[in-house]
Formats: C-alpha cells, structure tokens, sequence
C-alpha cells in the first residue's frame, strides 16, 4: 500500500496541476491510503469534461455528426510553498505541445505556469504564463465548466506569458495590473504579412474585482490594451456581472466590446475575404452574455442562458464597407445532477443552439446549428 501511495505522488510530481474550484472532496490519494493529507504544497487534479454529442444543421441534412467526446482534459497542480510563496501550473492534454516558434517558447497547450509571491496583506504578484485578467464572470469559470463560449472568447488568446500584480483593497475590493506578451506565436502567423513589426507587442490590463451588498452583486470589470503591431492597437474592455438573489437562484451578466484596428478574432477576415490574405482592418465586435442558475434541490441544478453578438467595420477601407456584417444568438438550456456532497461531480442534458445573421454587405448565407449533450464535468482531486 506505501509503495501504491508513492507511485501515485510520483505521478502527480510529474505531471502536476491546479484547481479553480476546489472542494472539500477527499483526494484519491486519500482514498486509497486512508492517510489525511495535511500539507498543503502539492495539490493535483484532473479536469475533465466529456459527453455524447449530437449535432445538427438543419439548413442543411439533419443530423450532421452523433460522436463521444472529451472536450476538456487538463491536469493542473498548484501549491503554497511557504506563507509567501506559491506556484500553479495547469496543462490542455487534447491539444498540440509545439511551442518552438512561439514568442515565450511556451507550447499553447500549458494554460498556466508561473509562481506567486505575496508581499504583504495587500500586494502580491503572480510571474509566468497565465490567463489575461479579462473582465467577465464567464471568463473567469473553470474551462469544464463551460458547455458553449461566445464568439468572443472562443477566438480570443487567453493564455500569455508576463506578470500580474494584485492589490488587494479592502476585503471586498481588488485591483489588478498586468503585462502580458501580446501574443502567443509569430506576428506573420497572427496577423498575416504585411505588417511593419511592434518593438513591444505586450497587452496591459487594468482589472477590478468587487463584491458589494454582503456579495449580493460581484463585479469582474476590465479594460485593456494591445499592441498588435506597430501603430496598430486593440482595445477591449468587459463588464462581468454576477447576481445572487439566494441560494437557489443566480445569474450572471457579461457585456464585452472589442475595437481592433487589425482583426485579432478572424472573424470579419473570414466574411469579407481580403485577397492579399492580411487581416481585415478596423473590426468590432460586442458580445452579451447573460446564464442563469436554479438549485431547486440540493443535487439538481436547472440553467439558461443567452448570447447575443455582432460582428462589424468600423471604418470603409476600398471595397470593405462600415457597418454591420453578422449578428450571432446562441441559446442553451439544461439540467445537471451533482450525486456527491462536498464534491463538484455533476451530470448533465443539455441544448446548445446557434444562430447566423448575415447582412446583406457580408454576401453570405445564415445558418443555424444545434446540439444536444450528455457527459458529466469532473474536477477530480488526486493527491
């Protein structure tokens, strides 16, 4: 039984993770030695998210693919070393590790990889690869958790190398700035060729975090800049929203807007077809994102929730006109069965629908897509 107990610790060093929304659940380690673990220096955990999937186009033939898939599995680890200091690192499984060309010679795959140190009650800094400090309540979940993300973020770089420095208010209000590389591989590979190069490509982030009303309303608020290449910029800014109107009901409300003078998202390059193959300029997009929660019993969690988007020039460049070129709705609706106390196990049916506008100026065809899931999302403590 030790040597069961030690070739589990082996593993968890090597493959290490850490976890957003730890439970009071018992580690497997724990399980299987009947031994409390009291330390608190190593934490690891497999993050999954799998289901059968049935999706249709009916625009098109019905039925378009019925498949299983896993579509999160990451292993994360994080630990508090001393009182001061700490580290977390959190890898995608289910997606490529090259990262030889990238600009931290970091592969996409790893989310997070860095260490904390805090200074003080108020200060604290986090050094290494992580997620940019975006506004938004969605944005700031667990990946498993999420069955469909807007537009917005699905096409948005999440994970970056740089420093994000905390400071922490009061208890219910925290600031925080961050430097962040602006961008994962080469320039010519996210913006095409063409563009004169940025001396810094870096993203600077300014974020607030508020908890107000004895945390009836919570705030992740966000502005942001990027410099994509040289003399062209992004600006993003995001308002999270978080509502808790007891312990059966809440609800979140993100509005997001991005003003990008060269399209970082893709998706307008993608509508107006530029021949050279450089991105389009002056896109915007604006995203509202609205779910809410009901517990209406301990283990069975009922849920809705709505996007709506567009997609749009802000400037007729030649033959791109201004305007309007797609508005996107989606719309899910589901039930989830959480079948263990003091842990986040939970199955669940769920609808996820999408719906495509195009302009008359995007010259395309709308379509609607709609799927319907079956799978269970697990955060499972290892050690």
């Amino acid at each position: 039984m030790k040597k069961l107990a030690l070739l589990i610790l082996v593993m968890g060093c090597a493959a290490g993770a850490f976890a957003q929304n730890a439970t009071n659940e018992k580690t497997l380690f724990e399980r299987v030695t009947q031994i409390e673990k009291k330390m608190d220096w190593f934490n690891f955990y497999l993050n999954m998210q799998g289901s059968f999937d049935a999706s249709f186009n009916y625009d098109q033939s019905g039925l378009s693919e019925a498949a299983f898939k896993m579509r999160q599995f990451r292993i994360e680890a994080k630990g508090n070393i001393t009182p001061w200091l700490s580290y977390r690192w959190r890898q995608r499984l289910n997606r490529g590790n090259n990262g030889g060309n990238n600009i931290d010679n970091m592969p996409t795959s790893i989310d997070i990889a860095g260490i904390g140190v805090k200074l003080n009650d108020q200060f604290s800094f986090f050094a290494g690869k992580q997620c940019a400090a975006y506004g938004g309540i969605e944005f700031d979940l667990n990946p498993i958790e999420i069955y469909e993300y807007s537009d917005m973020i699905e096409n948005m770089s999440n994970f970056m190398t740089g420093l994000n420095i905390a400071y922490q208010i009061c208890d219910n209000h925290q600031l925080q700035f961050q430097i962040l590389d602006s961008r994962n591989g080469s320039q010519e590979e996210t913006y095409g060729p063409g563009f004169e190069k940025s001396r810094a490509p870096l993203l600077y982030t300014l974020n607030w975090n508020g908890n107000l009303f004895d945390g009836i309303y919570k705030t992740r608020w966000s502005a942001s800049v990027m410099s994509e290449t040289k003399d062209k910029q992004m600006y993003y800014y995001a308002l999270g929203n978080d509502f808790t109107f007891s312990k059966k009901v809440n609800m979140f409300v993100d509005f997001m807007y991005s003003d990008e003078q060269i399209d970082r998202k893709g998706i307008i390059t993608g509508i107006v077809g530029t021949e050279d193959g450089h991105n389009a300029l002056d896109a915007e997009y604006l995203s509202v994102v609205t779910k809410v929660n009901y517990r209406f019993q301990p283990k069975w969690n009922a849920f809705v929730k709505g996007m709506y988007e567009t997609a749009s020039v802000s400037k007729t460049r030649g033959d791109i006109e201004k305007g309007n070129y797609r508005t996107s709705y989606g719309y899910l609706a589901g039930i989830e069965y959480y079948p263990l106390e003091d842990s986040n196990l939970h199955f669940f049916c769920t609808f996820v629908g999408r719906s495509y506008k195009f302009t008359d100026r995007a010259a395309q065809k709308g379509y609607n897509t709609q799927r319907l899931e079956v799978g269970f999302i697990y955060q499972l403590p290892m050690f």
